[in-house]
């Protein structure tokens, strides 16, 4: 099975890795993987040791016909089984450079919505004529997807882009000095670029709901955290003072490892990166009933789901945590399993493997 796969990892490390990951056990596995990517990508000296062929290239713009050259004289020339494309100009140049090829065009989805039926642009990528098949990354985006396509809705397959405790056993907590924490410092950390359906609005109304004066902090890490309507609402929190709206940090993983409970408020989420992470990390997770965390939380089990947009949900969870230190470990250590079992990268492998050969047989 030949498989070329275009994809970028301009990244750092700990957000590209399962991905990395993912191709370099497809590689073991005996798959005859080429990899086309921007040649100063986070993972490329990893996928070289696997013996993964790298082409320094990937598109720079939606449509260009250069790019749809370069990609069509490759596939020409390696003679494919499957075109893989991860991210929207891969996929837009991607497809129209495999028309009239014997190749299979698979993409790759890993958030809901954006690609609607009745949007133009959609044609251009998900939906585009010359795809055979789209590879989601939950049930969740799957269901959504098909729900998008008229004919042949089995066209669309989910796979869990997975995790492994080894990735984590050396990342250390982060030095929260820097913040001036009291000792006894209760800390809850969310990881997003901010956008409305992140909710970090829910997130800041929950303190209203919570007992006044607790020694819980909350770090709010990734880019616009401070948008305007979240600042209005800050003023307006009996903890205005206890948030920390970090922006983006690399360390985000450590700040994540330092805290007490990750939390992800929002009103729909693909798989939620994040979440795996400070699972990954033993922290115990509260998440919305949604998504794909909603697929591989299990609530009182692996972490606390609740319902979505409640407020007062999200502070009976949280209180209820900083409260019960057993609950608490109990939860990490739900959490972890998780990972170790059903939500591991070599699971990840088996099934994407599956799906390939199962689209060839098609």
């Amino acid at each position: 099975m030949k498989v070329l796969i275009i994809s970028d990892y301009r990244d750092i490390l700990n957000s590209v890795r399962p991905e990395g990951e993912l191709f370099i056990g497809l590689k073991q596995a005996g798959v005859d993987l080429t990899l086309m990517t921007f040649g100063d990508g986070a993972f490329l000296s990893e996928f070289k040791k696997a013996g993964i062929r790298v082409i320094d290239f990937h598109p720079e713009k939606k449509l260009s016909w250069s790019a749809i050259q370069l990609i069509r004289a490759e596939l020409k020339r390696g003679q494919y089984d499957i075109l893989h494309l991860f991210n929207s100009k891969a996929i837009s140049n991607g497809a129209f450079a495999a028309i009239g090829i014997p190749v299979k065009v698979l993409t790759y989805r890993g958030v809901i919505g954006i690609t609607k039926w009745y949007n133009p642009n959609s044609y251009l990528k998900h939906l585009h004529p010359r795809v055979d098949g789209i590879t989601a990354v939950s049930k969740a985006i799957q269901s959504y997807l098909q729900t998008q396509i008229f004919f042949n809705k089995n066209k669309v397959k989910h796979f869990y882009k997975g995790q492994n405790l080894d990735w984590y056993k050396n990342v250390e907590s982060a030095n929260l000095q820097e913040f001036h924490l009291p000792e006894n410092a209760f800390i809850v950390t969310c990881v997003a670029n901010y956008r409305r359906f992140k909710r970090i609005d829910v997130l800041i109304k929950s303190t209203h709901f919570l007992p006044e004066n607790l020694p819980i902090y909350f770090f709010l890490i990734g880019r616009n955290m401070d948008a305007t309507e979240n600042l209005k609402l800050l003023k307006k929190s009996p903890y205005k003072n206890n948030f920390h709206l970090t922006g983006y940090r690399k360390d985000a993983i450590n700040l994540v490892k330092a805290s007490d409970v990750y939390i992800q408020p929002s009103d729909h989420e693909g798989l939620g990166k994040g979440i795996l992470e400070a699972m990954s990390l033993g922290v115990s997770p509260i998440v919305t009933n949604t998504g794909g965390p909603a697929e591989f939380v299990d609530n009182e089990a692996s972490g606390l789901v609740v319902p979505v947009n409640n407020a007062e949900a999200i502070a009976t969870a949280i209180e209820r945590l900083y409260k019960d230190e057993k609950l608490r470990k109990k939860l990490a250590q739900g959490a972890q399993n998780t990972i170790r079992g059903r939500m591991n990268i070599q699971q990840s492998v088996i099934d994407l493997q599956q799906i390939y050969k199962n689209f060839l047989m098609e």
